[in-house]
């Protein structure tokens, strides 16, 4: 099945609390000042968030005003694009620069960060990139294995040091590591404990500054995974995240399984952090580059 099919099928629960609902909404129905009310209660129930949905809704009622919507089929047309211009251009992860190209992958236990670790480095794998991977989530030894094992599939290099150990240390040794073999690139995988004895955002800072030192101008991204399923939680852990590290880019996990894949337009228009990777399945392939208008457009068809 191409990707464009599987995303369609993916975003089924998405569609039916939104598009459908919107359709349903509008079918029979003149477009006035009631019914675009129940237009903006649609948007934000399937959390599109307050921003996004304000600027969508400004569009909409100007364009309405003006009589340029005439039926439900023109205002679907216009609320695709003005989500596609919420969104903007595709900013895929991209590696540039110096090497290693230096990864920081961040986000809260359960989210499914290092599967999305593991299938990266299975990309960059079959890209003719050599990867180094290092098991940054010190606190859990499953979390070790399991990278192992993504190691191994990918075809990585495995940097690890004993469980409860310091992750900075870990980061530090891989990069110095990958410097020496003339690796391209260095994912690292963090815990995503929010309660611990040691802060994870204190944690997290450290890890980033033991990084820059090992090598300056790293790392080039700061790779945020959040699960789709969980809605308007992303976006506070987006701004959490934000707030104490700095968030470049973001991978969107599990939006097969979830009707809040408008958090998408949220994230953006709340954080202008671009959504970089889309997760809609188990395997391999179903993480890939998010396209704005190929999201959109499997949306609505």
């Amino acid at each position: 099945m191409k990707f464009f099919e599987r995303l369609k099928e993916g975003l089924t629960k998405t569609r039916k609390g939104l598009i459908e609902k919107v359709e349903s909404l509008f079918t029979g129905r003149k477009i006035d000042e009631e019914s675009l009310e129940e237009l903006e209660e649609i948007l934000i129930t399937a959390d599109v968030g307050t921003k996004a949905v304000g600027e969508i809704m400004a569009s909409i009622r100007e364009k309405a005003k003006k009589g340029e919507i005439k039926d439900a089929d023109s205002l679907k047309e216009l609320l695709k694009k003005d989500m596609v211009s919420i969104l903007g251009q595709p900013h895929p992860l991209v590696v540039y620069g110096n090497r290693p190209f230096v990864i920081l992958a961040i986000g809260v236990n359960g989210v499914g960060k290092t599967t999305t670790v593991g299938k990266l480095a299975s990309r960059f794998h079959s890209q003719g990139l050599s990867v180094v991977l290092a098991a940054g989530d010190t606190f859990r030894a499953a979390g070790i294995e399991q990278l192992k094992i993504w190691a191994d599939r990918a075809k990585a290099q495995f940097v690890k040091h004993q469980s409860g150990s310091d992750p900075a240390a870990v980061a530090f040794d891989a990069i110095e590591a990958a410097k020496q073999r003339g690796v391209d690139v260095v994912i690292i995988d963090t815990a995503g404990r929010l309660h611990t004895k040691s802060p994870l955002m204190e944690e997290l800072k450290k890890v980033k500054r033991v990084i820059e030192k090992a090598m300056p101008g790293a790392p080039q991204e700061i790779l945020l995974v959040v699960d789709a399923t969980t809605g308007q939680n992303a976006l506070r852990q987006a701004d959490m995240f934000n707030q104490a590290i700095g968030v470049t880019g973001i991978a969107l996990t599990k939006l097969d399984g979830t009707a809040k894949g408008g958090i998408v337009f949220a994230i953006k228009k709340d954080f202008g952090i671009p959504v970089r990777l889309i997760g809609i399945g188990e395997s391999l392939d179903d993480l890939r580059d998010f396209n704005p208008e190929e999201f959109v457009e499997a949306l609505f068809s």
